[in-house]
């Protein structure tokens, strides 16, 4: 499947300040066709150097414009927010496709995140996910593994959402904890029905495996380390701007020499979810020196290391007690790769890795916490993280993403919903109960007094100070909001049981 031409359709009205009618790219390449892309274009070339021409009427005329998600809704502040949520999933809710356009159409229902969100993502699906799972809505989610299952066998893997200009690349894989979580409503032989397209996530993420040696330390989402380790970084097939952000990125491409490069970059931070981040940068205070596709991030691996048990434990049920143990096996050499190259004995904390560079990264981080939500972490290594968090991530209203206070908006003072479930269960699987508490607290409390300010869930808040909204970021803050209010709801329920 490749991305359809409305690109380059949009790569010519460039030329002629498409920006003017919608600032926001997303929003043109959001909008659906009323005719061929091909007759549009060929109307546009016809009509454009008469004296009459309007770009603005010509756009209107020939796409309709899409609808932000949940922004009109008039929610009721006098309410708890756990009602609000149940009343807001409906809203969130997007029937099966049959749009003409960039939308990849799914076969069934699914939760959006809202505002300029308007289709399905992929990690942001498994936090909205655990909300669903308190909110009984078990249908839903069966239906949501489905399409996920569906694109894996679509396109060959999940990409970054169910959009043509996606293609390339993925995100975060929760593909093996959402099947997971469905486990635990209709019994883990069910993950037996998945088997094929776990397995196929895990060949995407691990292609190019063969290839590498001395002279390709890296190839397509793996790399070669200096022991014979492999582990994975994030990785883009392409090296051009994304359709959804072009007049950015060609502005921001401006003063780099190596445009290509700089290009995928940008699209590897956007498969990691964390887009933008100092996490990503050779200078934490310059956004071109993004380097990310030179990163071993240790969330990825972890998260990788969880597809492989997933991936043994169905094997297991089948019977094929071989292909098990081979997957334990890759499992056993990933969490012995990670310590190697992400954990530092002298800090007491887990970092990314440089392995074009032959060197941890310096940034703290809330990846650090990934390998105490897989239970991959000693006792000790879980303690030294735990004490790196309280003394310099926890603020008032929650965890801050990286200890660096930048516009990017994955570092402080911003603090997100998916980064906050999984330090405060990961902290409890180690017994750190009173400080996972006060992050649940913290942050819980600040979605309610935003939520009592604004009548809105947002996809984001400033964690430092309070009394302000979250910013930074190539776009504005969102409402609605999918992940923020699956993890509250998933909280609640969490507090009220611990």
């Amino acid at each position: 499947m490749k991305p359809d031409s409305i690109f380059h359709l949009g790569e010519l009205f460039e030329q002629v300040q498409i920006q003017k009618i919608f600032p926001d790219n997303k929003t043109f390449v959001d909008a659906v066709p009323k005719e061929d892309l091909s007759l549009i274009q060929e109307r546009y070339e016809a009509e454009k150097n008469d004296d009459h021409f309007g770009l603005g009427n010509f756009v209107h005329q020939y796409f309709n414009a899409p609808q932000a998600l949940a922004s009109s809704y008039e929610s009721d502040t006098n309410k708890p927010v756990s009602v609000h949520i149940e009343e807001l999933w409906d809203i969130l809710t997007r029937k099966p496709d049959d749009t003409k356009g960039s939308l990849i159409p799914l076969p069934f229902p699914y939760i959006v995140p809202g505002g300029r969100f308007r289709e399905i993502y992929y990690w942001d699906s498994y936090f909205t996910m655990l909300g669903l799972q308190v909110s009984g809505r078990v249908g839903l989610i069966q239906n949501m593994v489905d399409n996920f299952a569906f694109l894996v066998d679509k396109v060959g893997y999940i990409p970054n959402g169910n959009r043509t200009y996606y293609i390339g690349r993925s995100q975060p894989p929760f593909f093996a904890s959402m099947v997971n979580l469905l486990s635990e409503e209709k019994g883990k032989k069910i993950l037996l029905d998945y088997l094929p397209q776990l397995k196929n996530e895990y060949d995407f993420w691990m292609t190019g495996t063969a290839g590498l040696n001395k002279e390709n330390l890296a190839l397509n989402h793996v790399a070669l380390l200096p022991d014979g380790s492999i582990l994975n970084h994030y990785w883009d097939e392409n090296d051009t701007p994304r359709p959804e952000a072009y007049q950015k990125e060609i502005k921001w491409a401006e003063p780099i020499q190596d445009k290509k490069s700089f290009h995928r970059n940008l699209r590897a931070a956007c498969e990691s979810g964390w887009d933008f981040s100092s996490r990503w940068f050779k200078n934490d205070k310059e956004f071109t020196s993004i380097h990310t596709g030179d990163i071993i991030p240790v969330d990825l691996n972890c998260l990788l290391l969880n597809l492989e048990k997933i991936i043994a434990e169905a094997y297991g049920f089948s019977g094929d007690d071989i292909s098990a143990q081979k997957y334990v096996s890759l499992a056993v050499k990933r969490k012995q790769a990670i310590d190697t190259y992400c954990w530092n004995s002298e800090e007491g904390f887990y970092f990314d890795y440089d392995f074009v560079a032959s060197s941890q990264k310096k940034s703290l981080t809330l990846a650090s916490t990934f390998p105490l939500y897989f239970k991959i972490a000693s006792s000790q290594q879980a303690d030294a993280v735990a004490r790196i968090i309280e003394s310099q991530f926890l603020k008032p209203g929650g965890l801050v993403s990286t200890t660096e206070t930048t516009s990017e908006q994955w570092d402080a003072p911003n603090g997100w919903a998916p980064l906050q479930w999984i330090a405060i269960i990961g902290l409890a699987n180690y017994g750190h109960n009173e400080l996972a508490k006060e992050i649940a607290t913290r942050w819980m409390n600040i979605n309610e007094k935003v939520f009592k300010n604004t009548g809105k869930m947002m996809e984001k808040y400033d964690v430092v100070s309070t009394d302000l909204m979250a910013g930074g970021g190539e776009y504005e803050t969102q409402d609605g909001f999918g992940w923020t209010n699956g993890v509250y709801l998933a909280l609640e329920k969490w507090l009220e049981i611990s």
